[in-house]
């Protein structure tokens, strides 16, 4: 059984309907909730992939957020170890951090559903050529990065450049959420945090505005998450690669289980 750690920042930012497509692969999750256990330093070497959660802090705020640093340093391990790493929203910036590559505020925050465009490279990307084209996603970010010198650009958007990358053949760094499903949304639209977010924004973005959105485009969304992940889950966790893993060190104290 293959075991992939899941670091994740807050309760409401989860896996989504990538959890039950990795446990039906027969893959064992450890989530890592930092929110939780602000001071876990997670051993990467007891596991085959890494995947970095969302959250509504930003890569700078290591004072308030001493973790942030924690997890900088364990993607760039698990890069450098060659392992599968899939960074989501705020994930994909502390990949892009943990390459040398700078995470600055957007222009404007991407809130709701957006156009997102595979670049020419990402039309021959393995995950990326089942967009097909222009998609709507869903997104929740103010905050961009730069692409990490040697990394592949994969998506962009209108209002932000840098949706995507990869780098190397084993990290895929992703802004957008394909996870999502209409439960998920609404929860954030609840969650009071977000709710706040979105009520100072203006009426562009009001909840129910969003909501209407997510009814139109979930249903697309939800099948080219599946035809993404599913890539995913073949080039990276269906066959064994070259990753050795230490029999040294007890496992991280965590759960098996989203929240």
């Amino acid at each position: 059984m293959r075991r992939i750690l899941v670091f994740q920042h807050v309760a409401h930012e989860v896996l989504g309907s990538f959890d039950p497509m990795l446990r039906q692969a027969g893959h064992r999750l450890r989530y890592l909730n930092f929110g939780r256990q602000p001071e876990a330093v997670p051993d990467i070497s007891r596991y085959h992939g890494l995947i970095v959660l969302g959250g509504p802090m930003n890569c700078d705020q290591t004072a308030r957020h001493p973790h942030l640093a924690v997890e900088v340093a364990a993607i760039r391990a698990a890069i450098d170890r060659g392992m599968p790493v899939l960074g989501i929203c705020l994930g994909a910036q502390l990949i892009a951090r943990a390459l040398g590559a700078r995470v600055t505020p957007n222009p404007e925050k991407e809130i709701g559903w957006y156009d997102v465009t595979p670049t020419a490279a990402g039309r021959d990307d393995p995950l990326f050529r089942h967009f097909g084209g222009t998609r709507k996603i869903f997104q929740w970010h103010g905050d961009t990065f730069d692409i990490p010198e040697g990394a592949v650009h994969l998506a962009s958007s209108p209002a932000c450049s840098n949706q995507a990358f990869r780098y190397g053949d084993n990290v895929y760094a992703l802004q957008f959420h394909l996870e999502v499903d209409a439960p998920l949304v609404t929860r954030w639209l609840h969650t009071p945090v977000m709710a706040r977010e979105v009520g100072c924004l203006g009426p562009g973005f009001a909840p129910a505005q969003i909501l209407a959105e997510t009814t139109a485009h979930i249903g697309n969304s939800l099948e080219l998450g599946r035809s993404v992940f599913s890539e995913y889950l073949h080039h990276f966790h269906s066959r064994r690669r070259r990753i050795a893993l230490s029999s040294r060190h007890p496992a991280l104290p965590g759960h098996d289980r989203g929240p």
